[in-house]
């Protein structure tokens, strides 16, 4: 038996919803450990639809341990008003079925806005990273310069006073640089006070809850958000999140050991698309990126922007399955290019006349890239609904085979449809 963790290879959106939530109901714990609520994915169980953005899959389906870890920036606001929804559609969220790690910093309203004064100044000098202005970057901040509010301080009304005074002492700097007015002391005091008592249940020594499971031989399900070319190391910097999105956080994300993770399991689609700014080398803005995005339905979860389109780039993907150690990957979305009469891979790059078979470090270099294209033929026969390898069109079996063998990873898991059955299994990650 393994534990299992789920990673994307691309810039997120690769479909990590419907894989988790077919992963999470074979594991007994599933642990959100990197992030905040920038990134969505949708569940459907039983014909109903579930869009979650900071609360881990595994709160969907009863009889799962839930758990937020201390690699989370966790907004107190955003979360409360996920337990609504969820509640709402008769999903009862409990301290027993959920727990938060003590450790885990906060994003607050000052958060929220700095990532708002900075994009609109970014903006008008055409810097802007993209971000979706709900406070992960200044939050991440406010961690590692050590005067993060945490889970745990609002257990403490003694020294919460003084932690609010260090991140205003800052922050007020920054606003009145900007040309916005100071927060007043009180008025930080009354928004973390305000929901403490609904935050502080789910509270938990979260190492300790897992060392305990890990011990007692239970199924734990290590869930990522965003995708490896995010990571605010190994991604497309600087326009990336601001976590480490790769398989290794998972234990540092979390309180537990690296020998801990067994499997490493890379959502990859089919083609490719990313949010927001930053280098695409494979981008189609054309007739074949409107397809895509059309019949892929290229919208984001929680944003609702659309995302660029294009052609599977190979050599990211490649990267991707090194940085992570992944040891198999499950390829979503082949439906999506049924109909194409050729369908084109990137298998390396040209740059400055050069080639190349890895994507540089350098934001210059990474905007000067040339992709070089592989063309296969495409298939006529649909591919949606297949559950099996025999149900597949020859070509598209024959683009499975070579998007693994370009890669240097196999495919774990094929999926063929936004629903969770339409799915080929060739290896269970927890049985590896």
């Amino acid at each position: 038996m393994a534990n299992v963790v789920v990673v994307g290879s691309q810039w997120g959106d690769e479909g990590k919803g419907k894989i988790v939530d077919w992963l999470s109901e074979r594991a007994d714990v599933v642990v959100r450990f990197q992030g905040g609520h920038n990134a969505g994915h949708t569940l459907v169980i039983d014909g109903v639809s579930y869009k979650l953005s900071l609360l881990p899959s595994g709160v969907v389906r009863r009889g799962k341990l839930s758990i937020i870890g201390n690699g989370v920036v966790f907004d107190p606001h955003a979360f409360v008003a996920e337990l609504k929804r969820l509640a709402d559609q008769g999903i009862e969220v409990t301290p027993e079925c959920l727990k938060i790690a003590e450790n885990t910093a906060l994003i607050l309203s000052i958060h929220r806005e700095l990532d708002g004064f900075r994009e609109d100044a970014a903006s008008n000098s055409g810097t802007k990273i993209g971000t979706t202005r709900r406070g992960i970057g200044p939050a991440y901040e406010d961690k590692v310069g050590r005067r993060a509010i945490r889970v745990m301080d609002l257990a403490d009304l003694e020294t919460l006073p003084l932690k609010v005074d260090r991140i205003l002492t800052h922050h007020n700097a920054l606003r009145v640089g900007l040309g916005q007015p100071e927060v007043a002391h009180q008025a930080l005091m009354d928004e973390l006070t305000s929901v403490a008592d609904q935050i502080l249940p789910y509270m938990d020594r979260v190492w300790k809850v897992l060392d305990d499971a890990r011990r007692s031989g239970q199924r734990i399900l290590f869930e990522g958000a965003q995708g490896t070319l995010l990571d605010i190391d190994h991604g497309t910097y600087p326009f990336v999140t601001s976590s480490n999105t790769v398989a290794g956080q998972a234990a540092t994300g979390s309180g537990v050991g690296p020998g801990t993770i067994g499997y490493v399991l890379g959502i990859t689609k089919a083609y490719t698309t990313r949010v927001g700014e930053g280098p695409f080398p494979t981008e189609q803005d054309n007739e074949i990126g409107d397809f895509l995005g059309t019949q892929g339905h290229e919208f984001g979860t929680v944003t609702g922007r659309k995302r660029r389109c294009g052609w599977f780039d190979a050599v990211l993907v490649r990267q991707a399955v090194a940085a992570n150690g992944i040891d198999g990957i499950a390829l979503t979305k082949l439906d999506v290019l049924d109909g194409l009469d050729e369908i084109k891979i990137c298998t390396g790059y040209r740059l400055d006349g050069e080639e190349i078979d890895y994507l540089p470090a350098s934001q210059g270099a990474q905007a000067r890239v040339e992709p070089i294209y592989e063309t296969l033929e495409g298939w006529k026969d649909t591919t949606r609904g297949a559950r099996s390898w025999n149900d597949l069109p020859a070509q598209a079996v024959k683009y499975v085979r070579h998007v693994e063998e370009l890669i240097g990873a196999p495919v774990a898991l094929l999926s063929t449809s936004p629903e969770r059955e339409d799915t080929i299994l060739v290896t269970d990650p927890f049985q590896d």
